[in-house]
């Protein structure tokens, strides 16, 4: 893979050199796709990419952000830490067709039929991005992945484009656009550990540039712009047709079953019956543990990773990290363990009569946890 796509940089610089040597780009087609998401979770937001169409190199080549090495021996190690390379590659539109194919993703081309000057920009700055110092990137879900690498192409080498018109409601945020692709996506649960994990950077209002981290943003906002009004891009056709199998799961799934859960956990634990306390001393124990884990991670994204999205996470308000430690004294209680959990069920109680006003959107399936949290702290706290 790193050799095809050292020989394509090579080729596309030699042709590009020629092309400026000659002061004559007719031949030369650029154009932005667009593609559907997919299935799996790395592709629910869709993706977009650069056409390159030489019909005097006879080049039909796709630009593409997207990239990374899945053989680097620190790949998960990296992936986690925020720390994994992306990269620009090089690779013929057929190949990559025939992946989306195989996925059942659909694509749209919007033909950037633009002046020779603006074509020429384009083209230096994509012989730029290829150079060894600019084709590596860290990756960032909102302001540095495969699709505003492009947004950011096309605005800082266009002159004067802009969109003329409004891509999002007011005050529609980063978050409430990722739900529109998970919910449409039947990602229910996806949609869950995104919440937990992603703090309330997610929560910032969007303009028309930032909605553009997007593929179909992009798109809409490529058709919605001067430059559409002018002719100068063409707009979106769907260049391959795909019918995805269609997957249908209730959205409301993950609420659903941890109300049911912890409604007849609550119930047990009201029985006064020997099994009934062992269970319900096993789930007491097991939401410590499992909320101290989850809130000693969300602080290692949020201080031990480069990943700024995890930052300033309120999910640490019922994910404490100290239950993990008060997790290995519940059997016995001690006097400050009761003080603990009094403390806990006041700092859950509050953040569910201020749930709606935290500046950060808390996934509602979360709810019946943290009502089942605070009714058993409160009970643990009283005996």
């Amino acid at each position: 893979m790193k050799q095809l796509t050292s020989l394509l940089v090579a080729l596309f610089l030699l042709f590009t050199q020629s092309v400026f040597s000659q002061g004559d780009s007719t031949h030369v087609r650029l154009s932005v796709l667009t593609l559907e998401p997919g299935n799996e979770l790395y592709s629910t937001f869709g993706h977009s990419a650069i056409r390159f169409i030489d019909s005097t190199y006879h080049k039909d080549l796709v630009f593409n952000w997207g990239t990374f090495d899945f053989s680097d021996p620190d790949f998960y190690s990296k992936f986690v830490r925020g720390k994994l390379d992306y990269f620009l590659s090089v690779e013929p539109f057929e190949s990559f067709l025939e992946v989306y194919k195989e996925e059942k993703r659909s694509i749209w081309e919007q033909e950037l039929t633009i002046s020779e000057g603006k074509k020429h920009a384009l083209i230096r700055a994509l012989q730029n991005n290829l150079a060894d110092g600019n084709r590596y990137y860290k990756y960032d879900i909102l302001a540095d992945n495969c699709t505003t690498r492009i947004r950011d192409l096309l605005f800082n080498n266009l002159k004067d484009l802009k969109v003329i018109d409004s891509l999002t409601d007011r005050g529609i945020t980063y978050r409430n656009l990722l739900h529109e692709y998970l919910d449409e996506g039947a990602k229910p649960w996806s949609k869950l550990g995104i919440d937990i994990l992603l703090g309330s950077k997610l929560d910032k209002p969007v303009s028309n540039y930032t909605a553009m981290f997007l593929p179909d943003y992009v798109m809409q906002g490529l058709d919605m712009s001067n430059y559409s009004q002018t002719e100068e891009i063409s707009p979106a056709k769907m260049i391959y047709s795909a019918n995805p199998p269609d997957i249908k799961t209730w959205k409301y799934a993950p609420l659903m079953i941890f109300s049911i859960c912890c409604v007849l956990l609550f119930i047990i634990s009201l029985l006064h019956k020997r099994w009934a306390v062992v269970i319900t001393k096993f789930f007491d124990s097991f939401f410590l543990y499992l909320t101290g884990i989850l809130g000693i991670f969300l602080i290692f994204m949020w201080f031990g990773t480069d990943h700024t999205e995890c930052r300033n996470n309120f999910n640490l308000l019922w994910a404490l990290p100290t239950n993990f430690i008060v997790a290995f004294f519940i059997w016995k209680r001690p006097l400050w363990v009761r003080k603990y959990f009094f403390i806990v069920a006041l700092i859950y109680g509050l953040f569910l009569l201020s749930w709606f006003w935290i500046p950060q959107q808390i996934n509602i399936a979360l709810i019946p946890i943290v009502l089942f949290l605070a009714l058993r702290c409160s009970k643990l706290a009283s005996n």
